[in-house]
């Protein structure tokens, strides 16, 4: 930036006078930052709620098809036994189960390991001080798939040393300087995951004994215990199912053992249609659209923020925090205020949820089903088109009616998921028409996004190119100040010259 030294001749605070000139074309740079904040909030509203629509539209995509009302639950005599989850492809009827083993995992508990020297048994303790004076041993360890991995132990190598080694070689492990044992297991349950520690040579052996890994030599506290690795078993309907876990998929049934059955004992599986599910998919729906026409109808019949601009930073700084947010807040609320594209959406959603569909030759309308919009002069601001289940417990507006739409459910669940599936077709194509792409719209946005970032940016040239033409003035004015010091100064040399010839 140049540095301006004025003033010198005329005496004038000229620096201050360009500054007062200006000032006028400054404030309409104000003004223009102002509307590209407000601009930019309006950008950052219409996002917000094109998600939200967006997330809704998604949900009705699957509405349309049958699989969303396909519910199925199955009722298991014993619990304690069997836990099922129920898939749509899942046959109605009863079945037996019998569970006659559990997946385990393999584990190996060590022998306690001792010092020659009676010492305490650390992660640093070498083979050595344990008694094992071998040369090279190879372990083997052995994996139930036919996986097997052999590494070496000499005796200069640490306790820590055997625990990478091992669990290099496909097992979990791990020394516990409290107890002075390895502690391994098998990283998967089932018979494929269990695995053996062998050693083919007198030194290998020796050196699986000095650490408590062997299972056959040493007394009881320093021989090792082995849990084998199984797959667990079930049988259903006769047939014998295993697997490496004690969760089964079968035949559309998620089936998790939890326990052994006695011998002879059976627990049924009846599979049925989820009628609580059928209405939970409903009610959800409903209370999903009420949310989304709420918010749209309270941005559409928004209040006017005349006389509300956006803050400057002198301005903020004589508010507090409070009354910053608030005075925002006002602005931000009304910014889609009788917006057309709120509209479009609004309407569409509440055309198809007052339209009557042909099911099966009957003419329905979401009355039949005990759903309906409250009073007009019963229904808060905002909430006239929200819709309410008769009977629901969750709605205190409409919890003590009588729920048609479980009676509904339970009579024709197929009647019910033909409506629903009309009505959400009928409300999703409305909407995949609204979200067309356009020169102004992007596929699948419900606002010209385009249009409005290219708003958002025309106020970034337009301050610029304003900026610019200021500056200008600016410069402008100080050529004129700088040419009037120019001639004072002449002036001033002139009279300097004449008083001087005439001695004055």
């Amino acid at each position: 930036m140049a540095i301006r030294i004025s003033g010198l001749n005329s005496g004038m605070d000229t620096e201050s006078m360009v500054q007062e000139l200006v000032k006028a074309y400054s404030s309409k740079t104000e003004k223009i930052k102002k509307d590209q904040t407000k601009a930019k909030w309006k950008q950052d509203a219409y996002s917000s709620i094109n998600t939200k629509i967006k997330n809704f539209n998604s949900k009705l995509a699957n509405l349309q098809y049958s699989t969303a009302y396909a519910k199925k639950t199955t009722n298991v005599s014993d619990s304690s036994k069997v836990s099922v989850v129920t898939g749509d492809s899942a046959v109605k009827g009863t079945q037996t189960i019998a569970v006659n083993k559990l997946a385990k995992s393999g584990y190996l508990t060590g022998g306690e390991m001792s010092r020659t020297d009676k010492g305490k048994v650390t992660a640093d303790t070498k083979l050595s001080d344990l008694g094992f004076d071998g040369g090279n041993s190879e372990i083997t360890v052995k994996m139930g798939d036919g996986n097997n991995a052999t590494f070496s132990l000499d005796k200069d190598m640490k306790v820590s040393d055997v625990v990478n080694k091992l669990s290099s070689s496909g097992v979990n492990a791990n020394f516990d300087s409290a107890t002075g044992r390895l502690f391994i297991s098998s990283k998967e349950s089932g018979a494929a995951a269990d695995f053996n520690i062998t050693a083919a040579t007198d030194d290998g052996k020796n050196a699986l004994s000095a650490l408590g890994l062997s299972t056959e030599a040493g007394d009881g506290k320093s021989k090792a215990t082995k849990i084998d690795g199984q797959d667990a078993e079930i049988k259903l309907n006769g047939a014998t199912f295993t697997s490496s876990t004690n969760s089964f998929n079968i035949n559309g049934l998620a089936i998790t053992a939890k326990d052994v059955t006695k011998k002879g004992e059976e627990v049924s599986l009846t599979t049925d249609t989820d009628y609580d599910g059928i209405y939970d998919t409903v009610k959800d729906f409903v209370t999903e659209y009420s949310k989304l026409v709420n918010e749209l109808d309270k941005l559409y019949n928004a209040g006017t923020a005349k006389g509300y601009e956006p803050l400057t930073s002198e301005e903020k700084e004589a508010l507090t925090e409070e009354e910053v947010e608030e005075w925002e807040n006002k602005i931000k609320d009304s910014l889609l205020r009788r917006d057309e594209n709120i509209s479009s959406v609004a309407n569409a959603m509440k055309n198809a949820m007052s339209s009557v569909y042909d099911v099966g030759g009957s003419k329905l309308a979401l009355s039949n089903f005990g759903i309906e919009t409250l009073s007009y002069f019963v229904a808060a601001d905002n909430e006239k088109n929200a819709y309410h289940i008769a009977g629901d417990k969750d709605d205190p507006n409409t919890s003590g009616e009588t729920d048609k739409l479980k009676a509904a459910i339970a009579s024709d669940p197929t009647q019910v998921a033909n409506f629903f599936q009309k009505l959400a077709s009928n409300m999703y194509d409305s909407m995949q028409k609204l979200s067309r792409s356009s020169n102004d719209r992007t596929f699948g946005n419900f606002y010209d996004d385009k249009k409005v970032k290219s708003d958002y940016e025309a106020y970034e040239d337009k301050l610029s190119d304003w900026e610019d033409y200021v500056a200008k003035i600016e410069d402008k004015y100080y050529k004129q100040f700088s040419a009037m010091e120019t001639a004072m100064s002449k002036l001033n040399s002139q009279q300097s010259y004449v008083q001087n010839m005439f001695g004055m």
